[in-house]
């Protein structure tokens, strides 16, 4: 084991990882911030669902897009020229919120910006971070991954909610300004060569050769019937995943009696804390290769069930529910994402993790539109039970059918 972390821990991963949670420390704090600024000043679960829209908008065309360049061109330079521009960006809110300035279309379109930045980077990142894991490492790397952000919303969620009450939220996004910053300069000092564009130096690349680019990357899709299972199930499940995390937080801040704000910050603290348990024993402990897509399904049937139910229960299950929903997710992450990136061969990355993340920002956007049109109007918990049983049917018509093509991805040593 020793031997195998060595190899795992090079100064490129360290630096990547490091950066990754640094800048990561600060979006936590601006993602829940922001949203519950929105909510408050507008009072509306419509305007604050289409806030989200307009976030997740870009995000639907912009990976496709991305996907042929990245795999072209340096992905290291893509990442870290992002981490500046975000830099640049979050000081501009800083500066409005310092002013006091709120005007509900402005935020609009300036969500759609750090939509189309997060939608290039995720494309950008999914793709480098394979090239800096050695073979057999995978599924250690992602459970490294798949800690990054839950750690950072334990810290900082709760951090976030108390500036919110006290000194307001301008101090915070100049703190998030100052992680990019500090995430972009780390990143600039990695040393691995990209294979993928170092081959393809000095080739065109005009309009014509990104098209059958991207055409290569919707037929190699198509061909590869577990990828494809896999892809359009992720597409059910972030629909109804999104429905659910769209309504939480105003479900919780309608509660009469209590303090519904703070009741959803220990809720979803207890999600992350489940986060950060699973991502741990993923680290040290390895399932069985040949066992991945039982536990695989087991976990995508549990976590419908526990996403569908938990609002009906007593404040104190809930807890629990949602700390067992966060081990659960993190399974479902590192079980997906350490076999599909480990079966993609290199130059094929950018382009399949361009489509998937265009299909499942795709049905996020349909989840949040279905949560802004009816949670004024039909009971929240209601209205999530039936998106997670939708999800739990998809289970049985897109992966059980495919099961063999999906094994083949999943059970193996990653």
């Amino acid at each position: 084991m020793d031997e195998v972390k060595k190899k795992l821990w090079t100064k490129d991963f360290t630096i990547l990882t490091l950066g990754t949670v640094v800048s990561m420390l600060g979006n936590a704090v601006a993602g829940f911030a922001i949203g519950l600024l929105v909510l408050d000043k507008t009072d509306s679960v419509l305007l604050y669902a289409v806030f989200m829209i307009f976030y997740s908008l870009p995000r639907i065309v912009l990976p496709m897009i991305a996907g042929p360049y990245l795999d072209r061109f340096s992905r290291k330079r893509v990442i870290y020229s992002l981490d500046f521009l975000s830099a640049a960006l979050y000081t501009v809110f800083f500066l409005l919120l310092l002013r006091g300035y709120f005007n509900y279309t402005a935020y609009l379109l300036l969500s759609m910006v750090i939509g189309s930045i997060d939608s290039v980077y995720s494309v950008a990142y999914d793709s480098f971070y394979p090239l800096l894991i050695s073979e057999g490492n995978y599924t250690r790397a992602y459970s490294v991954s798949s800690l990054i952000y839950p750690l950072s919303t334990a810290i900082m969620v709760p951090i976030a909610g108390f500036c919110y009450r006290t000194i307001g939220l301008a101090p915070l996004f100049l703190f998030n300004a100052g992680t990019f910053l500090v995430a972009a300069i780390a990143e600039t000092q990695i040393k691995t060569i990209e294979t993928h564009a170092e081959q393809r130096t000095g080739e065109r690349f005009d309009g014509s050769r990104f098209m059958r680019d991207l055409k290569e990357g919707f037929s190699y899709l198509r061909r590869e019937r577990g990828l494809n299972a896999i892809t359009w199930f992720f597409f059910v499940m972030m629909l109804a995943s999104s429905v659910c995390m769209t309504l939480a937080l105003p479900y919780f801040k309608g509660l009469s009696g209590v303090d519904g704000v703070m009741q959803y910050t220990f809720v979803m603290g207890a999600n992350t804390i489940g986060r950060l348990i699973g991502g741990s024993v993923h680290y040290f402990f390895r399932y069985p290769a040949q066992k991945k897509f039982t536990i695989a399904l087991f976990v995508y049937i549990s976590i419908c069930l526990i996403d569908g139910s938990y609002l009906f229960f007593p404040f104190w299950f809930m807890l629990v529910f949602m700390l067992v929903d966060g081990m659960l997710g993190v399974t479902s992450y590192n079980i997906r994402i350490s076999s599909t990136q480990n079966y993609l061969p290199n130059e094929m990355r950018g382009r399949f993790n361009g489509l998937f993340q265009m299909l499942v920002i795709f049905g996020t956007i349909i989840g949040q539109l279905i949560a802004g049109a009816v949670g004024d109007t039909l009971p929240i918990r209601w209205v999530i039970a039936a998106s997670m049983a939708v999800t739990l049917l998809s289970v049985f018509v897109i992966l059980l059918p495919n099961r063999e093509h999906v094994k083949k991805i999943y059970n193996v040593n990653a």
